[in-house]
C-alpha cells in the first residue's frame, strides 16, 4: 500500500469537507435558493465519496481480497477485510447512490437531501478516515 496516495486521498476528503461545512447554509431553505451553494456543496460531496472508493480500491489491490465489481461492494470487501465496521460500511454504501445521482443526473438531484447530507453525514465519512488510518496492512515480504 502506498502510503503517499493515501495521504493524499484523506487530504483530498478532509479539504472536500471543509469546503461543504464552509458553504452549507443551516437553513435549508436559503440552500434551496442558492446555485452556487449547491454547486459547491454537490460537486465537493461527489469528490468525498470518490476518494473514499479510490482508497478502498487502493488498500484492496495491495490485499490478497477479490477485486469488487461495484463501488459498493468496495466497502464490503474493506469490511471482510476488517478494515471499517459494519456501520460504516452501510452509510458508505449508501452515499455512492447519491454520488452516481449526482455525476450522471443533476436534475434528478434531491436537494434537500443533500443539505442534510452535508449538515448530518460528514462524520460518516471522518469515522472511515479515523478506520483507514489505523489500519495497517500486513507486512510486504521481501
Amino acid at each position: 500500500m502506498n502510503k503517499l496516495i493515501l495521504d493524499k486521498k484523506v487530504d483530498s476528503i478532509l479539504r472536500s469537507i471543509k469546503r461543504v461545512e464552509s458553504h452549507t447554509p443551516e437553513d435549508v431553505e436559503i440552500f434551496l435558493k442558492d446555485i452556487d451553494a449547491q454547486d459547491i456543496v454537490t460537486l465537493n460531496l461527489t469528490r468525498i465519496i470518490q476518494s473514499s472508493v479510490d482508497i478502498a480500491m487502493h488498500i484492496i489491490a495491495t490485499s490478497n481480497a477479490e477485486t469488487p465489481q461495484t463501488m459498493s461492494e468496495s466497502f464490503d470487501t474493506l469490511k471482510k477485510l476488517s478494515i471499517i465496521d459494519k456501520e460504516t460500511t452501510i452509510k458508505l454504501k449508501k452515499s455512492i447512490g447519491f454520488r452516481n445521482i449526482a455525476v450522471h443526473n443533476y436534475g434528478e438531484l434531491d436537494l434537500e437531501l443533500t443539505h442534510t447530507i452535508a449538515h448530518k453525514h460528514l462524520i460518516d465519512f471522518k469515522h472511515y478516515i479515523e478506520q483507514i488510518l489505523v489500519y495497517s496492512p500486513p507486512s510486504e515480504k521481501t
